[in-house]
C-alpha cells in the first residue's frame, strides 16, 4: 500500500523537518506485520513529496495458526486499512503529535498539502468518502477500479485511488487519515478494545465532535462495539446538549432510538452546512428556516458574511429571534444576520443576488399542485448560485417501527418521495431551468431502502455528480 503527501510549501523541503526524515535518505522501519519505507520521489524548494511504502508480510498475517480460507486469500497486504493507520502513528509519531523541534512554528501553520492513496477501500462507494473528508475541508477526487478490467460486465470494486487537497496543518491531516482510512474499510485488523476510545478522542481532538457523520465514525472505528461507541459519543457531544446527558444514563434500546433522532438531525444540518462551506458561500439565504437551527451553525461561521433567513410562520421567526438571541448579539454579529416573513409561493425580489439557498426538510411540506409556484420562485426568480435541499426517504419509513405503515413520519407531510421520485422531479428542474444535480444520502445507509434523508446539490451550470 502507497501514500504519498505532496506541498508546494516553500522551501517545500521543510516537509522532511515536519516529518522528521531527511529528503535525501531512505529509510526502512520494522513493524510487527512488514516494513515500512519512507523516501522522497521529489524533493526541492518548489514543491516536495515523501512516499510511505508498506509491506504486508501474508505469512505474518496468519502468524499463530490460520485456520479459514480468509486467514489466507485476501486484500489486507494490498489495500489501504488499518495497517496503515498503525504504521502512521509509528512511523510519523512525531508529526501526528504536532512536534517539530527545528521547525516548531512551522508545525502550527496551515500549508497546502495533497495526500494521495494507492488502492484504498471505500465499504460506501465514493459517496461516502466525500461524506467524511469535505466536511475536513478537503477537495476530493477519486478514481474507481472496476472488478476485473478484463471483465467489464462484473461492476465496479470498492477500491479507489484517492487524492486529497487542503491548505491545513500536516497534524491535521494525519490524524484525519489515521482515523478515516479503517472507518472507510470497516475493519481492523487488531482486537479493539476500551484503548481505542482514548486513541479516538485524541486523534479526534478539535474535529470529530463537529463532523456530521460523527456517528458513523465512531461506529466503524469501535467495530460496531456498542458500549465503547456509547462512552466515545458521552465525551464528544456538548456537555451543554441535555439529550446528549440523558442518553448516556438509559438502557440500551431507549439510547439507540435517541441517539438515531440526534444523529440524523446532526448529520441534516451538518451535510448542509459542510456543502455550502465547501462551495465558498457568503451570501446565505434559508428559506424555511423555522426555529433558527441552521442560521445557529452559519452564524458562528465567518466565511457567511450575509445570512438571511425566511419562513411563512411568525411564530417561528420569533422563536428564532430568541434562540439566536439577536438583540443581543454585538453590531458586527447582528449586521450579519436577518429574518423575514414570506412565503415560498410569491416571487420576492429580497431572494435573489444569493450564491446559495437551504431549502431543509421544507419541500414536503407544500400541496403537491404548489409544487410549480415554489419551483419558480427558487429556481427561476431567486435563482442563487447553489440550492441545497433536504427531504425524506419515503423507502426508509419501514425502518421506523413506531411508524404505521403507509403513513408520513409528520401529520403535515403533503407527501415523502423515494429516491427515484426525489432524483426525477430533481433532474427535471435542472433541466428546465439550467441546473445540475447531483444527490448524497443523510444518515446511515441500509443496502435495501437507502438513507433516510436524501440531499439534492443543485448548481447553476455546474457538473452532474
Amino acid at each position: 500500500m502507497l501514500l504519498t503527501i505532496t506541498t508546494t510549501h516553500q522551501p517545500a523541503t521543510d516537509l522532511g523537518y515536519l516529518l522528521h526524515k531527511h529528503p535525501a535518505r531512505v529509510q526502512v522501519f520494522t513493524l510487527a506485520f512488514g516494513q515500512a519505507h519512507v523516501f522522497y520521489p521529489e524533493a526541492n524548494d518548489e514543491r516536495c513529496t515523501t512516499a510511505l511504502l508498506l509491506e504486508i508480510s501474508p505469512v505474518g498475517l496468519v502468524r499463530g495458526g490460520g485456520i479459514t480460507l480468509n486467514e489466507y486469500v485476501n486484500d489486507r497486504p494490498y489495500t489501504a486499512s488499518s495497517f496503515l493507520s498503525v504504521a502512521l502513528s509509528q512511523v510519523f509519531r512525531s508529526a501526528m503529535s504536532g512536534i517539530c523541534k527545528d521547525r516548531p512554528e512551522l508545525a502550527d501553520t496551515p500549508i497546502p498539502l495533497e495526500a494521495k492513496i494507492t488502492a484504498l477501500p471505500s465499504r460506501g462507494g465514493e459517496i461516502l468518502l466525500h461524506r467524511l473528508f469535505e466536511p475536513l475541508g478537503y477537495t476530493l477526487t477519486a478514481e474507481r477500479y472496476p472488478l476485473d478490467s478484463a471483465f467489464p460486465a462484473w461492476g465496479e470494486s470498492a477500491y479507489f485511488t484517492v487524492t486529497l487537497t487542503a491548505t491545513k496543518r500536516l497534524q491535521d491531516l494525519l490524524s484525519h487519515l489515521y482515523v478515516l482510512i479503517p472507518v472507510l474499510d470497516n475493519d481492523k485488523h487488531y482486537y479493539v478494545g476500551s484503548d481505542e476510545v482514548e486513541k479516538l478522542l485524541r486523534h479526534g481532538e478539535g474535529w470529530l465532535k463537529e463532523h456530521p457523520e460523527i456517528e458513523l465514525i465512531t461506529a466503524r472505528y469501535l467495530k460496531y462495539q456498542h458500549s465503547l461507541k456509547r462512552e466515545a459519543l458521552a465525551q464528544l457531544v456538548d456537555v451543554e446538549t441535555p439529550d446528549a446527558e440523558e442518553t448516556v444514563a438509559k438502557h440500551d434500546a431507549e439510547e439507540i432510538a435517541i441517539e438515531d433522532k440526534i444523529s440524523l438531525h446532526q448529520q441534516r444540518l451538518g451535510a448542509v452546512l459542510a456543502t455550502l462551506k465547501n462551495i465558498g458561500a457568503r451570501r446565505v439565504i434559508d428559506l424555511g428556516c423555522g426555529e433558527g437551527r441552521l442560521l445557529s451553525l452559519l452564524l458562528k461561521e465567518p466565511q457567511f458574511a450575509e445570512i438571511l433567513g425566511m419562513d411563512v410562520s411568525h411564530r417561528a421567526l420569533e422563536m428564532a429571534t430568541d434562540k439566536l438571541r439577536l438583540n443581543q448579539l454585538p453590531p458586527k454579529q447582528r449586521e450579519r444576520i436577518n429574518l423575514i416573513h414570506g412565503s415560498l409561493m410569491y416571487r420576492d425580489s429580497r431572494l435573489s443576488g444569493y450564491d446559495a439557498a437551504a431549502i431543509v426538510e421544507v419541500v414536503e411540506h407544500l400541496d403537491p399542485p404548489r409544487l410549480a409556484a415554489f419551483e419558480r420562485v427558487v429556481f427561476e426568480f431567486a435563482r442563487p448560485h447553489t440550492v441545497i435541499m433536504t427531504t425524506p426517504n419515503a423507502e426508509y419509513n419501514v425502518k421506523w417501527e413506531s411508524l404505521p405503515a403507509g403513513k408520513f413520519r409528520h401529520k403535515d407531510h403533503r407527501f415523502e418521495w423515494t429516491r427515484a421520485e426525489f432524483q426525477t422531479w430533481a433532474q427535471g428542474i435542472a433541466e428546465r431551468f439550467g441546473y445540475n444535480v447531483r444527490f448524497l444520502p443523510i444518515g446511515e445507509e441500509d443496502a435495501v431502502v437507502g438513507a433516510p434523508s436524501q440531499m439534492g446539490v443543485f448548481v447553476l451550470g455546474g457538473i452532474n455528480g
